[in-house]
């Protein structure tokens, strides 16, 4: 079997999983699945097996903590008026950037990937800042989790 044929049945099958995971039993915690896929795919980006694996958890619950700070930042900085969201927004980027430094935080899009992820939580449904961390980043390991697990499959049935 072909990689890219065996990548799609490992990717498809367990798409299925995560989503019903996603949508039903872990709906309680506030998990999201479109921040697990973001993950997974962030996986691949980061180059994969152990090594992407870390950074994806790594550099996306950094990005997400940052993303966190920022909201609450914006709130702190009312008297701006409409810059106070873009100030704070832009704080957060520069610090992701400045982080990259530390060689565990270096993989800067998979740190955006939280950023954005967090936000997204925070915006679309919500939730507090507060609140939103510990499901994102739950669904940010989850995520990469999967993305692990679909290309051992893969790999697998390449062999078979």
């Amino acid at each position: 079997m072909t990689v890219l044929i065996a990548l799609a049945l490992s990717i498809g099958v367990l798409a299925i999983v995560a989503t019903w995971l996603f949508l039903g039993p872990l709906a309680a915690f506030d998990m999201q699945i479109w921040q697990a896929f973001i993950a997974w795919a962030c996986f691949f980006h980061a180059g994969g097996k152990t090594e992407g694996l870390t950074k994806t958890i790594v550099c996306m619950s950094f990005g997400a903590v940052v993303g966190v700070l920022s909201v609450m930042l914006a709130g702190q900085l009312g008297g701006l008026g409409a810059l106070a969201a873009p100030v704070a927004v832009g704080i957060g980027a520069a610090a992701i950037v400045l982080a990259a430094h530390v060689g565990v935080l270096s993989t800067i899009p998979a740190c955006v990937y939280g950023f954005a992820s967090v936000a997204g939580l925070i915006l679309l449904k919500g939730v507090a800042p507060t609140a939103a961390i510990v499901p994102t980043i739950a669904s940010i390991a989850l995520g990469a989790a999967f993305g692990w697990l679909s290309q051992t499959l893969s790999g697998k049935l390449t062999k078979a």
